[in-house]
């Protein structure tokens, strides 16, 4: 199964289309990706008070960094 991690610029994509009160599966439907990849980001990712893709970012990327590959 091949899958491709969220850019940046995906994030971004993302908060900007939550904050303008779009759906999470019209944000799938436009970045081309699954509706349940958006909503496992938006949960994963989230701060205290909403999803901010700059937060988002940097957390994917500490548990990125933080995982060894075995």
């Amino acid at each position: 199964m091949n899958y491709t991690h969220l850019t940046q610029e995906e994030r971004y994509q993302i908060y900007t289309l939550l904050r303008e009160g779009f759906s999470k599966r019209y944000i799938a439907w436009r970045l081309n990706r699954s509706p349940s990849t958006i909503s496992r980001e938006i949960k994963r990712n989230r701060a205290r008070n909403g999803y901010f893709a700059k937060h988002a970012h940097k957390l994917a990327r500490r548990r990125h960094h933080s995982n060894p590959q075995l």
